[in-house]
């Protein structure tokens, strides 16, 4: 019989303890990352994450049509003390999760607790901890200056594959600048496969999916077949920081038919276009 688990995050964010309740739990839906891997019920359905108020609340996953009451629940709220704290236990496995919001200077200390009971399963109740962090801290971040709008993921995603994907997902971050949906992957590379396969990475640019795979087999000498196009918001900045990380540069920035592009070779060989964004972009 396993043992009882504690698992905790914390982030802090530059709003008081008010706003933050109300964002993590009124705004779930818009800092609640879409994503292939992100959801617990069937993601192609899942039109809204929800959040309802007060002790007997559900965490739901809204399915189909907001109108039809077709729903999948995550957990029943158990603590609702605006401000406070928060407090749900998970029906899709035995984790129970408690969310405190704590004044600190310049604004809110938001810790995340899981308990995992003696003999008790964890199916994915305690991803809380690893997603609040990221995701709703940038969502505070930013949630003053965008709209309250929920933005899916494009209907074009990419992936690419590396003998060694978490170095060149590290890689990836460090020259490129590219933002990872969760944290990269330590350890050694290849990393071995887990329960379910090897370790997920994902990058988001824009509304835009980059995912990092493991190459199985010989990788083509010469071949390219397919050469990402990225837009990024400064290219002369871009171009200066891979450049400066020792980037190999195929093409220096050069004028195309209505925008403006350099060309560069990754760690592994892989050939990027990186482009100018217009300021509409997303």
């Amino acid at each position: 019989m396993t043992e009882a688990q504690t698992v905790s995050s914390t982030v802090d964010v530059a709003v008081d303890p008010a706003t933050a309740f109300k964002a993590f739990t009124e705004e779930m839906d818009l800092w609640w990352v879409r994503g292939p891997i992100n959801f617990w019920s069937d993601g192609g359905r899942v039109v809204e994450v929800r959040c309802e108020p007060g002790v007997g609340g559900r965490i739901l996953e809204i399915l189909d049509d907001p109108t039809a009451g077709t729903v999948f629940e995550r957990a029943r709220i158990t603590l609702w003390e605006p401000g406070v704290r928060l407090g749900w236990a998970s029906s899709t496995d035995d984790v129970q999760t408690d969310v405190s919001f704590a004044r600190v200077e310049g604004g809110t200390r938001v810790t995340v607790t899981h308990v995992i009971p003696t003999g008790g399963h964890d199916r994915g109740g305690s991803a809380w901890s690893r997603v609040v962090p990221r995701w709703f801290g940038a969502w505070c971040d930013r949630r003053g200056r965008v709209p309250h709008e929920q933005i899916d993921i494009a209907r074009l995603s990419l992936g690419v594959y590396y003998t060694r994907p978490a170095a060149a997902a590290r890689w990836l971050a460090d020259v490129f600048g590219f933002e990872p949906a969760s944290d990269l992957p330590v350890g050694p590379d290849p990393l071995p496969e887990g329960e379910h396969g090897h370790p997920w990475i994902e990058f988001r640019i824009g509304n835009a999916l980059l995912n990092v795979f493991k190459l199985d087999g010989e990788r083509a000498n010469g071949a390219r077949t397919h050469v990402p196009w990225i837009y990024v918001d400064d290219l002369s900045a871009h171009f200066a920081r891979a450049k400066g990380k020792g980037a190999t540069i195929v093409d220096d920035i050069n004028a195309h038919s209505g925008s403006s592009a350099y060309v560069v070779d990754d760690l592994e060989g892989n050939r990027w276009t990186f482009s100018q964004a217009r300021p509409a972009m997303r």
